[in-house]
């Protein structure tokens, strides 16, 4: 039986590039978290590279809950990332390609996965976990 999972999440570069993080929640169909994610990348990244690590990191913790039958449902705040993962856009920016194509090498693994752009204040508790993977570099 398939269910619905919400995934929101952030990436943050200081600096851009700068100290980078990430944040991910993963919610069930009863908006119960099945996992919060708050890491650390690295010094010298940029935002659209963290956004898409958030989205890998996401779909890869995902897969180690088994969840590739469900229904995703993955909002996100950079416009970038959700639309060049939904067909919309090229992939133009040779340093995006290959988060890009990681990220997609990911969803041949999964039943349905869809892409939602959503504005900033809709992404709060995705947002503090990649500033607390940020703070504790720093």
């Amino acid at each position: 039986m398939s269910s619905n999972i919400v995934i929101y999440t952030d990436g943050g570069a200081r600096g851009n590039p700068g100290i980078s993080g990430v944040g991910i929640v993963i919610l069930d169909a009863n908006e119960q978290v099945l996992a919060e994610i708050s890491k650390y990348l690295g010094d010298s990244l940029t935002n659209n590279y963290a956004e898409y690590e958030a989205i890998y990191l996401a779909l890869q913790k995902c897969i180690d809950l088994g969840l590739e039958d469900s229904d995703i449902e993955l909002r996100a705040d950079s416009k970038l990332a959700v639309e060049q993962l939904s067909g919309n856009w090229k992939v133009k920016d040779a340093s995006i390609r290959g988060q890009f194509n990681k990220v997609n090498s990911l969803l041949e693994q999964f039943k349905s996965v869809k892409f939602t752009h959503i504005p900033r204040e809709q992404n709060k508790q995705a947002d503090t976990l990649a500033n607390k993977a940020m703070d504790r570099r720093e």
